[in-house]
Protein backbone atom coordinates (compact mmCIF):
# COMPACT_ATOMS: atom_id res chain seq x y z
CA UNK A 1 0.00 0.00 0.00
CA UNK A 2 1.39 3.27 -0.99
CA UNK A 3 1.33 6.76 0.74
CA UNK A 4 -2.20 7.56 1.59
CA UNK A 5 -3.67 10.82 -0.98
CA UNK A 6 -7.18 12.08 -0.53
CA UNK A 7 -9.34 13.30 -3.59
CA UNK A 8 -11.94 15.76 -3.08
CA UNK A 9 -14.11 14.81 -6.02
CA UNK A 10 -15.99 17.45 -7.76
CA UNK A 11 -17.90 17.01 -11.68
CA UNK A 12 -16.54 15.88 -14.49
CA UNK A 13 -13.52 14.10 -15.78
CA UNK A 14 -10.86 15.60 -13.50
CA UNK A 15 -11.12 13.26 -10.33
CA UNK A 16 -11.19 10.20 -12.70
CA UNK A 17 -7.95 11.74 -14.47
CA UNK A 18 -6.60 12.31 -11.01
CA UNK A 19 -6.76 8.90 -9.61
CA UNK A 20 -5.17 7.16 -12.42
CA UNK A 21 -2.58 8.71 -12.00
CA UNK A 22 -1.89 8.79 -8.21
CA UNK A 23 -2.16 4.79 -8.75
CA UNK A 24 0.17 4.94 -11.32
CA UNK A 25 2.93 7.43 -8.96
CA UNK A 26 2.72 4.67 -6.11
CA UNK A 27 -0.43 6.59 -4.00
CA UNK A 28 -3.08 4.83 -2.15
CA UNK A 29 -6.00 7.30 -2.65
CA UNK A 30 -8.85 7.50 -0.44
CA UNK A 31 -11.90 9.79 -2.55
CA UNK A 32 -14.30 11.85 -0.79
CA UNK A 33 -17.41 12.50 -3.59
CA UNK A 34 -19.31 15.55 -3.10
CA UNK A 35 -22.94 14.80 -3.59
CA UNK A 36 -24.64 16.32 -6.08
CA UNK A 37 -20.94 17.26 -8.26
CA UNK A 38 -19.12 13.78 -8.60
CA UNK A 39 -20.33 10.87 -10.43
CA UNK A 40 -21.98 7.88 -8.84
CA UNK A 41 -19.35 5.61 -11.29
CA UNK A 42 -16.48 7.35 -10.03
CA UNK A 43 -17.42 5.06 -6.73
CA UNK A 44 -16.56 2.41 -8.30
CA UNK A 45 -13.05 3.52 -9.09
CA UNK A 46 -11.96 4.48 -5.71
CA UNK A 47 -10.83 1.55 -3.26
CA UNK A 48 -11.89 4.13 -0.46
CA UNK A 49 -14.96 6.31 -0.67
CA UNK A 50 -17.21 8.00 0.76
CA UNK A 51 -20.34 10.35 -0.33
CA UNK A 52 -19.61 14.39 1.82
CA UNK A 53 -22.24 17.06 1.90
CA UNK A 54 -20.97 20.28 0.53
CA UNK A 55 -20.89 21.60 3.41
CA UNK A 56 -19.42 18.64 5.55
CA UNK A 57 -16.30 19.58 6.63
CA UNK A 58 -16.67 17.52 9.89
CA UNK A 59 -17.26 14.80 8.11
CA UNK A 60 -14.46 15.34 5.36
CA UNK A 61 -12.24 15.55 7.97
CA UNK A 62 -13.09 13.02 9.83
CA UNK A 63 -13.06 10.38 7.04
CA UNK A 64 -9.58 11.63 6.04
CA UNK A 65 -8.73 11.05 9.73
CA UNK A 66 -10.04 7.74 10.03
CA UNK A 67 -7.90 6.39 7.00
CA UNK A 68 -4.28 8.07 8.19
CA UNK A 69 -4.76 11.08 4.86
CA UNK A 70 -2.24 13.75 5.68
CA UNK A 71 -2.44 15.23 2.14
CA UNK A 72 -5.29 15.80 -0.23
CA UNK A 73 -6.02 17.61 -3.56
CA UNK A 74 -9.11 19.51 -4.74
CA UNK A 75 -10.19 17.44 -8.20
CA UNK A 76 -13.70 18.51 -10.38
CA UNK A 77 -15.99 21.28 -10.03
CA UNK A 78 -17.75 22.30 -6.94
CA UNK A 79 -20.53 24.52 -8.32
CA UNK A 80 -19.69 27.97 -6.37
CA UNK A 81 -23.61 28.58 -5.89
CA UNK A 82 -22.95 26.39 -2.91
CA UNK A 83 -22.15 28.51 -0.48
CA UNK A 84 -25.55 30.24 -0.30
CA UNK A 85 -27.30 26.76 0.64
CA UNK A 86 -26.28 26.92 4.11
CA UNK A 87 -29.32 24.00 5.08
CA UNK A 88 -26.17 21.37 4.23
CA UNK A 89 -24.00 23.35 6.45
CA UNK A 90 -22.31 22.03 9.41
CA UNK A 91 -21.37 23.76 12.30
CA UNK A 92 -17.79 23.60 11.63
CA UNK A 93 -18.02 24.87 8.08
CA UNK A 94 -20.09 27.52 9.40
CA UNK A 95 -17.61 28.60 11.73
CA UNK A 96 -14.44 29.25 8.67
CA UNK A 97 -17.56 30.75 6.96
CA UNK A 98 -18.09 33.21 9.77
CA UNK A 99 -13.80 34.18 9.85
CA UNK A 100 -14.74 35.29 6.12
CA UNK A 101 -14.41 39.25 5.19
CA UNK A 102 -15.86 38.65 2.05
CA UNK A 103 -17.15 34.87 0.50
CA UNK A 104 -16.31 35.20 -3.34
CA UNK A 105 -15.50 31.58 -4.16
CA UNK A 106 -11.59 32.16 -4.07
CA UNK A 107 -11.65 33.23 -0.69
CA UNK A 108 -14.08 30.36 0.92
CA UNK A 109 -11.74 27.61 -0.51
CA UNK A 110 -8.72 29.46 0.53
CA UNK A 111 -10.16 29.61 3.88
CA UNK A 112 -11.12 26.03 3.73
CA UNK A 113 -7.97 24.62 2.88
CA UNK A 114 -6.16 26.83 5.92
CA UNK A 115 -8.41 25.22 8.20
CA UNK A 116 -7.34 21.51 7.14
CA UNK A 117 -3.93 22.36 7.31
CA UNK A 118 -4.92 23.57 11.54
CA UNK A 119 -6.48 19.99 10.98
CA UNK A 120 -3.38 17.97 9.89
CA UNK A 121 -4.86 17.64 6.20
CA UNK A 122 -2.42 19.45 3.51
CA UNK A 123 -4.22 20.45 -0.16
CA UNK A 124 -1.68 20.05 -2.57
CA UNK A 125 -1.26 21.74 -5.87
CA UNK A 126 -2.88 18.55 -8.05
CA UNK A 127 -0.86 19.70 -11.11
CA UNK A 128 1.37 16.82 -10.30
CA UNK A 129 -1.47 14.67 -11.55
CA UNK A 130 -1.99 16.42 -14.82
CA UNK A 131 0.80 17.65 -16.12
CA UNK A 132 0.62 15.37 -19.55
CA UNK A 133 -2.92 18.17 -20.04
CA UNK A 134 -1.70 21.47 -20.18
CA UNK A 135 -0.78 22.38 -23.56
CA UNK A 136 1.85 24.12 -25.55
CA UNK A 137 1.15 27.60 -27.24
CA UNK A 138 -0.52 27.28 -30.46
CA UNK A 139 -3.16 26.25 -32.93
CA UNK A 140 -4.92 23.01 -32.09
CA UNK A 141 -7.46 22.33 -34.64
CA UNK A 142 -7.54 22.19 -38.14
CA UNK A 143 -10.21 24.68 -38.57
CA UNK A 144 -8.03 28.09 -38.26
CA UNK A 145 -8.87 31.76 -37.20
CA UNK A 146 -9.52 34.33 -39.18
CA UNK A 147 -8.41 37.87 -39.12
CA UNK A 148 -11.33 39.05 -37.66
CA UNK A 149 -11.60 36.33 -34.74
CA UNK A 150 -7.82 36.79 -33.71
CA UNK A 151 -8.55 40.65 -33.18
CA UNK A 152 -11.62 39.14 -31.03
CA UNK A 153 -9.02 37.20 -29.67
CA UNK A 154 -6.62 39.46 -28.64
CA UNK A 155 -9.22 41.80 -27.46
CA UNK A 156 -10.88 39.40 -24.94
CA UNK A 157 -7.29 38.51 -23.72
CA UNK A 158 -6.76 41.75 -22.03
CA UNK A 159 -10.15 41.89 -20.70
CA UNK A 160 -10.27 38.63 -19.49
CA UNK A 161 -6.64 38.75 -18.07
CA UNK A 162 -8.66 41.99 -15.79
CA UNK A 163 -11.80 40.30 -14.58
CA UNK A 164 -9.65 37.16 -13.67
CA UNK A 165 -7.82 39.38 -11.08
CA UNK A 166 -10.56 41.18 -9.70
CA UNK A 167 -12.01 37.45 -8.88
CA UNK A 168 -14.66 38.37 -11.15
CA UNK A 169 -14.33 35.55 -13.20
CA UNK A 170 -11.62 33.66 -15.65
CA UNK A 171 -13.44 33.74 -19.15
CA UNK A 172 -15.04 36.55 -21.18
CA UNK A 173 -17.34 35.99 -24.22
CA UNK A 174 -16.72 38.38 -26.74
CA UNK A 175 -17.99 39.16 -30.53
CA UNK A 176 -16.74 42.09 -32.57
CA UNK A 177 -14.60 43.53 -29.80
CA UNK A 178 -17.78 43.73 -27.54
CA UNK A 179 -18.06 42.12 -24.55
CA UNK A 180 -21.28 40.14 -24.42
CA UNK A 181 -20.61 37.82 -21.33
CA UNK A 182 -18.27 37.46 -18.28
CA UNK A 183 -18.33 34.39 -16.35
CA UNK A 184 -20.19 34.91 -12.79
CA UNK A 185 -20.93 32.62 -10.33
CA UNK A 186 -22.51 30.05 -12.47
CA UNK A 187 -19.79 28.49 -14.63
CA UNK A 188 -17.80 28.58 -17.60
CA UNK A 189 -20.18 26.98 -19.62
CA UNK A 190 -23.43 28.46 -18.45
CA UNK A 191 -21.43 31.75 -19.19
CA UNK A 192 -21.02 30.55 -23.38
CA UNK A 193 -24.55 29.53 -23.50
CA UNK A 194 -26.01 32.78 -21.95
CA UNK A 195 -23.22 34.82 -24.48
CA UNK A 196 -24.85 32.66 -27.66
CA UNK A 197 -28.33 33.63 -26.38
CA UNK A 198 -27.63 37.62 -26.12
CA UNK A 199 -25.50 38.17 -28.94
CA UNK A 200 -26.35 35.15 -31.37
CA UNK A 201 -23.72 32.79 -34.06
CA UNK A 202 -20.26 33.88 -33.81
CA UNK A 203 -19.74 34.37 -30.47
CA UNK A 204 -15.43 34.14 -29.22
CA UNK A 205 -14.73 32.52 -25.71
CA UNK A 206 -11.52 33.34 -23.88
CA UNK A 207 -10.33 31.79 -20.60
CA UNK A 208 -7.31 32.30 -18.94
CA UNK A 209 -5.70 31.81 -15.16
CA UNK A 210 -5.73 34.69 -12.55
CA UNK A 211 -1.78 36.09 -12.27
CA UNK A 212 -1.59 34.81 -8.95
CA UNK A 213 -3.44 32.03 -9.48
CA UNK A 214 -3.47 29.02 -6.89
CA UNK A 215 -3.91 26.14 -8.40
CA UNK A 216 -4.73 24.23 -5.59
CA UNK A 217 -8.25 25.50 -5.72
CA UNK A 218 -10.44 26.32 -8.22
CA UNK A 219 -8.06 25.36 -11.20
CA UNK A 220 -9.58 26.55 -14.37
CA UNK A 221 -10.37 23.97 -17.26
CA UNK A 222 -11.23 23.24 -20.47
CA UNK A 223 -12.60 20.13 -21.93
CA UNK A 224 -15.09 18.09 -23.90
CA UNK A 225 -18.14 19.55 -21.83
CA UNK A 226 -16.28 23.22 -22.87
CA UNK A 227 -16.84 22.63 -26.52
CA UNK A 228 -20.05 20.97 -26.26
CA UNK A 229 -20.93 24.24 -24.98
CA UNK A 230 -19.62 26.04 -28.01
CA UNK A 231 -21.33 24.22 -30.31
CA UNK A 232 -24.78 25.08 -28.73
CA UNK A 233 -23.78 28.81 -28.06
CA UNK A 234 -22.59 28.75 -32.12
CA UNK A 235 -19.40 29.89 -30.73
CA UNK A 236 -16.61 30.34 -33.24
CA UNK A 237 -13.56 29.89 -31.50
CA UNK A 238 -11.88 29.12 -27.50
CA UNK A 239 -8.59 30.65 -26.60
CA UNK A 240 -7.58 29.19 -23.13
CA UNK A 241 -3.98 30.32 -21.62
CA UNK A 242 -1.32 27.87 -22.53
CA UNK A 243 0.74 25.76 -19.42
CA UNK A 244 -2.00 27.16 -16.95
CA UNK A 245 -5.04 25.42 -18.02
CA UNK A 246 -4.96 21.73 -18.43
CA UNK A 247 -7.34 20.75 -21.49
CA UNK A 248 -9.19 16.59 -21.10
CA UNK A 249 -10.33 14.96 -23.43
CA UNK A 250 -8.45 16.96 -25.91
CA UNK A 251 -8.66 14.60 -28.67
CA UNK A 252 -12.39 14.10 -28.41
CA UNK A 253 -13.05 17.69 -27.84
CA UNK A 254 -10.79 19.03 -31.03
CA UNK A 255 -12.22 16.05 -33.02
CA UNK A 256 -15.67 17.85 -32.39
CA UNK A 257 -14.50 21.50 -32.61
CA UNK A 258 -13.16 20.71 -36.33
CA UNK A 259 -16.39 18.98 -37.07
CA UNK A 260 -18.19 21.86 -36.02
CA UNK A 261 -16.05 24.57 -37.81
CA UNK A 262 -14.48 25.72 -34.50
CA UNK A 263 -10.94 26.96 -33.75
CA UNK A 264 -9.11 26.53 -30.63
CA UNK A 265 -5.87 27.78 -30.06
CA UNK A 266 -4.15 27.95 -26.75
CA UNK A 267 -2.06 31.41 -25.95
CA UNK A 268 0.86 32.37 -23.68
CA UNK A 269 0.60 35.45 -21.48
Amino acid sequence: MGRRIGIIAGSGEFPFLVLEEARKQGYSPVVAGIHGEAEDSLRGKAGIFEWIDVGGLEHLLSFFRDNDVKEAVFAGKIDPRSIYRKEKFDETSLGVLARLQERSPEAVIKALIDFMAEEGVQVLDPSVFIASFYCEPGLLTETKLSPAVEEDVAFGWRIAKNIADLDVGQTVIVKNKTVVAVEGIEGTDEAIKRGGRLAGEGTIVVKVSRTSQDPRMDLPAVGLKTVESLIQSRSRALCFEAQKIPFFQKKEAVSLADGNKISIVAKKA
